[in-house]
């Protein structure tokens, strides 16, 4: 009866002695996983130099003023900004808005000092430990005025990508160019990187921009022939210098431009920006109907000749808008004003095959034309005035002319409404398309004297432009398909006859016998006494 109570006693010691074996290969387990414990500090032993900038930073009291100055140095040097495939831009890293961190930088000079300090700790508990460490720069940007200077380095960086275009003088293929946009804040975070490590140059950031065409597209261009073609006149000399530097440089951007079947022409797209970084000078450019001087004037006789060449090349006209005011130059109707970026002239190619554009500025003539194959396409331009509208006469007071003496700073032009047709025929084929121009009238401007200077010391010249005429009724016609007698039928892009009707508008006074307001020129007598 005793040996049953003995086995449950020893099932019992069993079980305990089980779970102990357990409980103590669990511990050993433990302790084996655990990692490895860091190595003792001791405070007496010299822990490693740390430096700054390159300069170490000592152990004696004077080393948070040491810090700080090379910090300082630092945050009013320049860096070095490199842009990828060429070109550096030196830049003040105080134009950043580069600051120095005091608090912090004091926090690491101390930290380096202290046996106990958690840097020190940190180093130290490493498995391989350099006997040199190098302290973050504690120097930040403002983001702010960071962006403001790198949105100024984009003007210079930015480049364009040129399309693959034909030398149209050369007769050789000029390869397209890949264009590069700056990254602002790609290249601010690249910054910010650079100054926390204590580097005296960066790569920019940037994206490349594609040509729109490449070489291998235009290995079959056909240019031969003229398809349509438009001439305008501008004044030469000293005088209108900066506007012919203007004309040419504008010019020079699109001749050679090849547009492909069903593309469409964006002329700011391919002319770029009219600004001062873009080599453009200031010259008279229309601003709400007044003359007044701006950058990139002349631009818009550019377009308003290639879009007249397009017009009679007959191209599609997607986008155009006529000028605030009749233009010299050229005909109504058929100009074309462009501002960058928010005006543009748009030609569609509709043919089944590419098309070349030259612009050329020289001799006092811009000529445009759109060349291609040879093809038999004549078009006629119609244009009716159908309105006219009146302008007014202000006058403005001008302290810088003697009182009372009064000068044409304006002359006012009629506003036009007019309706236009344009018949493009091919063999038996034509098409007619409709479209109508409004012209606002421009205000004449008087100023009138009220300074207290002598009368006669002052030379007084008045707005040189003539009274505008234009003619009532007008007909031109361009085309190899034209015979009119007396007409040159060898010209390129065929002969161009024009048919016009003065009416009422297209004679000299006509403004003045209309009622309109006139202004009558002051005659100098001492300089009539002088000569």
């Amino acid at each position: 009866m005793k040996f049953p109570a003995l086995r449950i006693e020893n099932d019992v010691v069993r079980g305990l002695i089980m779970a102990g074996i357990f409980a103590v290969a669990g511990v050993l387990i433990g302790v084996l996983a655990l990692p490895p414990a860091p190595r003792s500090i001791d405070p007496n032993v010299p822990g490693p130099d740390f430096t700054l900038l390159g300069q170490r930073i000592p152990m004696s009291e004077d080393a948070d003023d040491r810090a700080l100055q090379l910090a300082r140095r630092y945050a009013n040097e320049n860096i070095v900004v490199k842009i990828p495939g060429g070109g550096q831009h030196l830049i003040s890293r105080s134009t950043l808005g580069a600051q120095v961190q005091r608090v912090r930088l004091a926090e690491l000079v101390s930290q380096t000092r202290d046996p106990a300090s958690p840097l020190r700790k940190h180093v130290l508990a490493q498995p391989a430990t350099s006997t040199t460490i190098a302290l973050p720069v504690p120097v930040s940007l403002s983001s702010e005025r960071a962006i403001a200077t790198l949105l100024e380095l984009k003007d210079h960086v930015d480049r364009p990508a040129i399309d693959a275009r034909l030398d149209l003088q050369t007769r050789k293929l000029l390869p397209e160019q890949d264009g590069i946009q700056l990254d602002v804040h790609g290249t601010l975070a690249t910054l910010q990187h650079a100054m926390h490590n204590g580097e005296n140059e960066v790569e920019a950031v940037v994206s490349k921009v594609e040509p729109r065409l490449r070489s291998e597209q235009l290995g079959n261009v056909t240019f031969d022939s003229v398809l349509g073609y438009f001439e305008t006149n501008y004044a030469r000399g000293a005088k209108h210098e900066l506007r012919t530097f203007n004309l040419r440089l504008a010019a020079s951007r699109l001749d050679g431009h090849v547009i492909l079947p069903g593309e469409t022409f964006d002329f700011n797209e391919v002319v770029g920006p009219r600004d001062e970084a873009h080599g453009y000078k200031i010259a008279p450019v229309i601003a709400e109907g007044e003359l007044v001087d701006g950058i990139g004037g002349g631009t818009c006789q550019i377009s308003g000749t290639l879009h007249a060449a397009a017009y009679f090349a007959g191209l599609e006209v997607v986008a155009r808008r006529p000028h605030t005011r009749p233009s010299s130059y050229i005909k109504m109707g058929l100009d074309a004003a462009v501002s960058y970026p928010t005006i543009t002239l748009k030609l569609k190619n509709n043919f089944d095959f590419p098309v070349v554009v030259h612009e050329t500025v020289k001799n006092g003539v811009v000529r445009a034309e759109v060349l291609g194959p040879k093809r038999e396409l004549t078009v006629t331009y119609v244009r009716k005035i159908l309105k006219v509208q009146a302008y007014q006469q202000v006058e403005r007071n001008d302290s810088k002319l003697p009182m009372g003496v009064r000068k044409l700073a304006q002359r006012g032009v009629p506003g036009f409404r007019v309706q236009k047709y344009r018949i493009l025929r091919e063999g038996a084929f034509a098409v007619r398309e409709k479209s109508i121009d409004v012209y606002p009238p421009t205000t004449q401007i008087v100023r009138v004297g009220v300074g207290d200077m002598p009368r006669d010391s002052v030379e007084v010249h008045d707005d040189p432009h003539p009274e505008y005429t234009a003619d009532e009724y007008l007909i031109t016609m361009q085309g190899p398909g034209i015979r009119t007698r007396g007409v040159d039928q060898d010209v390129p892009g065929g002969p161009t006859v024009e048919r016009r009707t003065p009416g009422k508008t297209g004679k000299p006074g006509w403004t003045e016998s209309e009622g309109f307001p006139t202004y009558r020129s002051e005659s100098k007598e001492p300089d009539k006494k002088k000569k």
